[in-house]
């Protein structure tokens, strides 16, 4: 197994194109090994946080006309960077979130690959010349950047989610300011570093780092903000949505889901147990597409159990670096107790444990899950409630309709997954499920990076993500009329 030092190094905010210490230091732990200090990091506040708004905002006119060409080759850069460094950053994501160091390998090659996707977009950002209904006139629909964007990026995908919000906002031409989680400062940092070799204008992009109490209600309010992409909680997310709201500005919100992954009776149940133990319990369940509630037709659901407790039994959960782990350790104490007062309360309202829950001891001190599986009802708040944890439930269904109705009884609505090998029921479940994306025969935690991402009802809220629509959220419309 990989070791690394006790400390890697400390990392500092990158405001108007300079590196600055903060107003306080925090520590980020590793934790699969929660004696290793992964980084210090500098924390920013509200004054802090002004100045890199301010920095964009006089950056902006320099970087929103700058030639498509000059932000392709950017990007492209950045990308090709992340890409040749996969292995390093891989190391580092997986020792201060967790993920299994193959995961997180892929993760940071995601990144990159985004990043150079998006280099081709900038080169492909277009308008519409549209016959007017007037003679003489000439109408065009053009693009512009919306302005000054804050990111605001959660810690469960600390090198993919940022890459997906960065990446199209400089291709659109925004100066932007962005704020990781405070559980993976030292990853938002790498991302900072590569990107500040890229000679972007000064004030272009700036990395704060700090609650977000201070400083991502900082961004949210301030008037200099034009737009704000955030990802994590609901609760969180309702305070961004109001905060914008009340001074008008652009937002964009994605706030997690309780994901049905439906199992039909006509199902290969080999498939439909492996679609389920990945997108329930790999990445250690910490995904926000993650398929914690399994819908199972009453003809298969015991059968479906039983092989699902054998393999879920079968992963190892371990140290995220160990070779051979399937399932690394929740990312903090906070999370840990969280998905430990979700098992404890299934279990007080009666739903029938299967498997695990446990909390487990390794060599190395990190807080370790064994996956939990429960049987339960409809009304239960481990059917309801999001937990982002290694931990799913399963409920019985009557029949495909009944199921349909389970996995549409949410307030979420990110994504659903169906197992059958029914065409019909596959296409009747795609049309009438209500969310944002539909998986058949495959798991729910798996989306491509050149597709829209996002959902409905309490899961998203405003533009899509990713591809070519995130030019919805990081551009505006403009309409030209002209007489000849």
């Amino acid at each position: 197994m990989k070791r690394s030092p006790e400390f890697q190094h400390s990392v500092r905010q990158y405001i108007n194109g300079r590196w600055e210490t903060g107003v306080t230091t925090g520590r980020s732990i590793n934790p699969s090994d929660l004696r290793e200090t992964v980084a210090e990091y500098a924390r920013a506040d509200r004054n802090q946080t002004d100045l890199a708004v301010r920095a964009a905002a006089d950056a902006l006119r320099a970087w929103s006309l700058t030639t498509p060409q000059r932000r392709a080759d950017a990007l492209d850069q950045i990308g090709s960077e992340i890409l040749a460094r996969r292995d390093e950053l891989g190391l580092l994501l997986a020792r201060e979130e967790g993920k299994t160091l193959p995961e997180a390998v892929a993760e940071a090659a995601r990144a990159g690959q985004i990043f150079k996707f998006f280099a081709g977009e900038a080169l492909r950002v277009g308008g519409e010349s549209i016959a007017s209904l007037r003679p003489g006139v000439h109408v065009d629909v053009s693009r512009e950047p919306v302005g000054v964007v804050a990111l605001i990026a959660p810690w469960n995908l600390p090198l993919a989610i940022p890459a997906w919000k960065i990446a199209p906002a400089l291709a659109c031409g925004n100066a932007l300011v962005f704020k990781p989680s405070e559980l993976v400062p030292a990853c938002g940092w790498a991302l900072a570093d590569i990107i500040s070799r890229a000679a972007l204008p000064a004030g272009t992009f700036n990395l704060v780092m700090g609650s977000g109490r201070e400083v991502g209600q900082a961004l949210a309010e301030h008037p200099l903000v034009d737009a704000v992409s955030f990802t994590g909680s609901a609760a969180n997310g309702q305070r961004v949505l109001l905060a914008t709201a009340a001074r008008r500005a652009k937002v964009q919100l994605e706030m997690g889901g309780k994901n049905p992954l439906v199992v039909l009776a006509d199902a290969d149940l080999e498939l439909a147990v492996d679609c389920a133990v990945q997108g329930a319990y790999f990445s250690t369940g910490q995904r926000c597409t993650a398929s914690s509630r399994l819908i199972v037709e009453a003809p298969v659901h015991d059968a479906f159990v039983a092989r699902l407790k054998q393999r879920i039994a079968s992963l190892k959960v371990g140290h995220a670096l160990e070779p051979g782990v399937d399932i690394g350790p929740v990312a903090d104490g906070r999370q840990l107790q969280k998905n430990l007062d979700a098992i404890a309360a299934a279990g007080e309202e009666g739903a029938e444990h299967v498997w695990g829950g446990e909390q487990l001891q390794r060599p190395s001190e990190g807080h370790y899950l064994s996956p939990a599986l429960f049987l339960a009802k409809p009304a239960h708040r481990i059917a309801r409630e999001e937990v982002f944890g290694p931990v799913a439930c399963v409920l019985r269904a009557d029949d495909a309709d009944h199921a349909l109705a389970l996995a549409n009884d949410t307030p979420f609505g990110l994504c659903a997954g169906i197992c059958t090998n029914s065409l019909r029921h596959a296409m009747h479940f795609r049309r009438h499920a209500r969310v944002g994306m539909t998986m058949v025969n495959l798991p729910t935690a798996g989306i491509d990076y050149h597709v829209p991402f996002g959902g409905r009802k309490a899961s998203s809220y405003g533009p899509r993500e990713q591809g070519r629509h995130a030019a919805g959220f990081y551009s505006i419309l403009k309409t030209g009329y002209l007489r000849a």
